[in-house]
């Protein structure tokens, strides 16, 4: 491995090397050569190499030098290349002006010279800079010219750039299929010619494009891959698509792999200082521990997030914050701060949403617009009485005061008339507001109520599902024991009948004691009171307590039991891991027949350790596999016609969840059964 990290490094630096005695030998060769075109063309190639080394200061000292000796000899080629590289400089600098400007020079002087390709890749240029600027319309006709000619001449360079700026054009003016069809044929030029920023950032795009059409699947799949061709020593990059991706696995609810990958993403996100990271992170963790239901948690990180969302006026950002708060506060029964939220919400969304309107309306040009001159107005105050000589024009004088006292009273009357109107429709417009806002709060009121309605139906049909259980499963057991301690107490009992009976009696406290255990934890789980008390402690531990609580049924049965297991710590609550493990181990001797075989294992992966117990026992049908985990009872008579309550693998699941781990199965019918338990080996903590 050392060989080859310093094999790479020699070649490396063997190319930069190469690329430097070439620059040289250039520049020495232009010392020497005479003032024609072949002195221009060594220019070119200078100026080339300058620009691909990013050294653009002194490749436009070269421009300069270059562009003076082509007007002085009329080389018109000469001319043409040096705009073009002058136009490619002005845009790496984001100088739109003089690149425009610069590209539409070059563009023209091509043309003149008749040469197809330079015309091609300078409208390709054209169409890439129009569209970076958000002029689409103009973008796409620049680069969809061009387009034919590249892939006839199988330019894969060219063509990678004018296939992601299609599909940037096309998404941005919501033509998705389209954009999804370039960004495809991008990935497939930039994976040609192995340029990783390129696949990058094509997968992001497309990642991006598959979350519009709510394709979740594939959205991940285009994340995870540019994610996997980020080179390690980029973790600016990294930072800029854990968040997304933690973020998609959250819409496909799977949320523990959302956890590991927020997790991570925050942590980079704050090592590199990249706020608008940081801020993605901690609205995608506050939605993750809202429906993890760590409401505590959920709102410290969405309180930071919103007051780095408001100094950032990050609106798009600041709008998820400010519903994610909503539904926080509406979920605790806090509907004044759910309304103000929702507020907020709304005032962002009205302004968003003009912006939108904004950017698609047409705009007109100044000179476009023509003034119009208008003659200036007569007001009442410049109208004055006329003074006449005679009686006849005394009378028209006086009728025509009255008229003009007339006009002045409908004057008046009409603008009080106005007022009044503006003053009522003022308060109808408040009155309409107000009601506005309480109908939103009854709205959000009623969502609360619905979900508390929701929450007391299941309660009750928890309850209703206990009693059930209590009268008959848990009854059948006491009633069994009771009835052994009664003929033991009356004296009926010989010693022999009573050291047969005794492996029954202790099977019996067993079973009692195991479904007293599950009825107490599922019941607290589903009324949300039930949460762990995590610790260090080894797993072989509770396997070894428990194979005893199952022996004498295994015997009777005529279970072979195969223990791998090894010494291994988890962090989790014991209390509760003990009770998975008994309920598996229970089920799995419940579904065994003579002679059939449990095995029982645990191995590290990951960070986690991976507990199993396999039965060679009856199985379980495809169908019932998706209802064993249900919060929904599901139970089925063993191989002695065993009963169950349905709780055993519910609670499992339950109390697997709560101490962040996951639980799966594997088995096929009449072939046996395999349960797998993932559980974290050290304590998770919590990013805030």
């Amino acid at each position: 491995m050392i060989r080859l990290i310093v094999l790479f490094c020699f070649l490396f630096s063997l190319t930069a090397f190469s690329q430097d005695e070439e620059l040289e030998s250039l520049r020495i060769e232009l010392t020497f050569q005479n003032p024609d075109t072949t002195k221009i063309e060594t220019s070119l190639k200078i100026i080339k190499l300058l620009y691909n080394t990013k050294d653009y200061d002194s490749a436009l000292k070269y421009i300069n030098g270059a562009e003076k000796l082509s007007e002085n000899l009329k080389y018109r080629k000469g001319i043409a290349e040096i705009t073009f590289y002058k136009a490619l400089i002005y845009n790496r600098r984001n100088d739109y002006i003089n690149a425009s400007n610069q590209f539409t020079k070059a563009e023209q002087l091509f043309i003149a010279l008749k040469d197809t390709l330079s015309i091609v890749r300078t409208k390709n240029q054209l169409g890439i800079l129009e569209i970076e600027r958000g002029n689409y319309k103009k973008g796409l006709k620049y680069a969809l010219e061009g387009i034919n000619e590249l892939e006839k001449r199988d330019l894969f360079e060219d063509l990678a750039i004018a296939y992601q700026s299609l599909g940037k054009a096309y998404q941005k003016t919501g033509s998705t299929e389209k954009a999804i069809d370039y960004n495809l044929k991008s990935l497939e030029v930039q994976e040609r010619i192995n340029s990783i920023e390129g696949i990058v950032k094509s997968n992001i795009s497309l990642a991006q494009l598959y979350l519009e059409q709510n394709d979740l699947k594939k959205t991940i799949q285009y994340y995870e891959n540019a994610l996997k061709h980020v080179k390690d020593n980029n973790l600016e990059l990294k930072a800029s698509i854990l968040p997304d991706l933690g973020a998609a696995y959250i819409k496909n609810e799977d949320l523990k792999i959302a956890s590991d990958y927020l997790t991570e993403s925050i942590k980079l996100n704050r090592t590199v200082k990249n706020e608008q990271g940081i801020l993605k992170s901690l609205n995608n963790l506050g939605e993750l521990n809202i429906l993890k239901k760590h409401y505590k948690t959920a709102e410290l990180q969405l309180l930071e997030a919103g007051n780095m969302g408001r100094q950032n006026n990050n609106k798009l950002e600041l709008l998820k914050n400010y519903k994610l708060m909503k539904t926080l506060d509406s979920t605790k029964g806090d509907f004044e701060r759910a309304f103000a939220w929702q507020r907020e919400y709304f005032k962002i969304k009205t302004s968003i949403d003009a912006k939108k309107q904004k950017d698609i309306a047409p705009i007109f040009k100044e000179d476009s617009i023509i003034e119009v001159q208008k003659e200036p107005l007569v007001t009442l105050s410049t109208i004055a009485p006329v003074k006449m000589d005679n009686n006849d024009s005394k009378k028209k004088l006086d009728r025509l005061n009255i008229a003009f006292y007339i006009v002045l009273a409908a004057f008046a009357i009409l603008l009080i008339f106005f007022i009044l109107f503006y003053i009522k429709r003022g308060n109808s417009t408040k009155y309409t507001r107000d009601l506005e806002d309480k109908n939103q709060k009854i709205e959000l009121q009623n969502e609360a109520i619905l979900e508390q309605s929701k929450h007391l139906e299941n309660i009750n049909k928890v309850k209703d599902r206990l009693f059930s259980i209590v009268s008959h499963d848990l009854k059948d057991s006491l009633t069994s024991t009771k009835g052994f301690i009664d003929l033991l107490k009356d004296g009926q009992l010989s010693n022999e009948e009573f050291h047969s009976l005794l492996p029954e009696l202790s099977e019996n406290a067993n079973n009692a004691s195991l479904l007293l255990f599950n009825l107490l934890n599922w019941s607290k789980s589903q009324m949300q009171s039930l949460s762990p008390k995590p610790s260090l402690f080894d797993v072989q531990e509770v396997f070894n307590e428990k194979v005893k609580l199952v022996e004498q049924k295994m015997h009777k049965k005529g279970i072979l039991l195969i223990d791998t297991t090894v010494r291994d710590f988890v962090y989790a609550d014991r209390s509760m891991v003990e009770i998975i493990i008994q309920n598996l181990l229970a089920n799995a001797v419940k579904f065994c027949k003579k002679d059939d075989k449990i095995t029982i294992a645990n191995s590290v992966n990951n960070g986690y350790s991976i507990i199993s117990v396999t039965d060679s026992g009856v199985g379980i049908s495809l169908e019932n596999q998706h209802k064993i985990f249900d919060n929904n009872t599901f139970s089925t008579i063993g191989t002695e016609n065993e009963k169950g309550t349905g709780l055993g693998l519910t609670i499992c699941k339950e109390l697997v969840e709560l101490n962040q781990g996951r639980i799966w199965v594997d088995s096929e019918l009449n072939v046996g059964s395999t349960f797998f338990i993932e559980l974290p080996k050290v304590e998770e903590l919590v990013i805030t």
